[in-house]
């Protein structure tokens, strides 16, 4: 369902990557973490720091749907890209408008993905 574009980005990085699942994982992890810093900022009514953070969210999603393969991954990868367009949506109106309950769905989503990604590829292992 995942192209090798991401492991690569990674690999030039020199991150260590196991395979493409763990970069999966890590990839929604990096986006729980900059939406915690995004909601502070957000709290903190700091602009700067808000929209960075934000659109650190924004990137790795912007990552994960162009690293998905839509031949392989079929109607997953179609509701995918339809998921991961809408969530960014959801930050862009919560950088313009302060919306922390943005960030919140966000976040809920992505931990939900978080979750569901770890028993899928705990049970493929």
């Amino acid at each position: 369902m995942y192209g090798n574009n991401a492991h690569n980005i990674y690999a030039q990085n020199n991150i260590g990557i196991e395979s493409p699942a763990k970069l999966v994982e890590m990839l929604y992890e990096g986006v729980l973490r900059f939406n915690a810093q995004a909601k502070k900022s957000i709290k903190d009514k700091d602009v700067e720091k808000k929209i960075y953070w934000a659109n650190r969210s924004i990137a790795i999603i912007t990552e994960l749907i162009a690293t998905l393969d839509t031949k392989q991954g079929g109607d997953v990868s179609s509701y995918l890209i339809g998921l991961y367009n809408y969530q960014i949506q959801l930050l862009s109106g919560a950088v313009l408008n302060d919306r922390i309950e943005n960030v919140d769905e966000v976040s809920n989503v992505f931990k939900g993905l978080l979750e569901a990604w770890r028993e899928t590829t705990d049970v493929a292992n």
